[in-house]
């Protein structure tokens, strides 16, 4: 079965703007994306990245956090160890990293990314606000403490499944103490 990319990016695009409105997100949080391409597709993760579908979903995610101020952090596969895509801009006090994502060694996603910010850098790890795993990309060790899971209406891309989170600040104080009602 072919894939419509026209239809990829919609529902990338619609899973973006279900995130930040229930999320909550505001101008200038990070977003983490994991995405895999072969899974998108019908296939094992890793075993088939699609160059077109890759470029589909960034179309569709960066129309919705690029109008409402939102940066884009892309994870690269494991060939890569997991390595982070993201604008050098808004790289301060994270290690940077000499890797070029390529379909094969990073995935199509984030070479796609990579391809399209202005001046893109990889880092070694970064904590995000709140994250998109399309395909069982394993997002969670570039975000924030502490990660609360969403449910989404749009949890398919293709043939994979969505997973979204956000995160809070840690509770402390414990039975006496009070919350502000806006960082939980």
């Amino acid at each position: 079965m072919d894939i419509n990319v026209v239809e990829i990016r919609e529902a990338a695009k619609n899973a973006a703007l279900e995130l930040c409105e229930k999320a909550g997100l505001k101008a200038g949080q990070t977003v983490i994306v994991g995405c895999s391409s072969s899974e998108i597709s019908g296939h094992k993760i890793g075993t088939s990245s699609k160059t077109d579908i890759g470029i589909a979903v960034f179309n569709g995610l960066i129309e919705v956090f690029s109008e409402r101020g939102i940066n884009l952090a892309a994870q690269c596969c494991e060939h890569l160890n997991r390595a982070i895509i993201i604008e050098r801009k808004i790289s301060a006090g994270y290690t940077i990293v000499n890797a070029v994502p390529v379909p094969e060694a990073g995935g199509a996603f984030a070479t796609a990314v990579y391809n399209s910010f202005i001046d893109p850098v990889a880092l070694e790890s970064f904590k995000a606000d709140a994250g998109l795993d399309i395909g069982s990309t394993l997002i969670g060790m570039h975000l924030k403490r502490v990660a609360v899971p969403l449910r989404l209406e749009n949890s398919i891309i293709g043939k994979a499944t969505v997973i979204a989170a956000r995160t809070r600040p840690p509770l402390v104080g414990g039975s006496r103490a009070n919350y502000d009602k806006d960082l939980l």
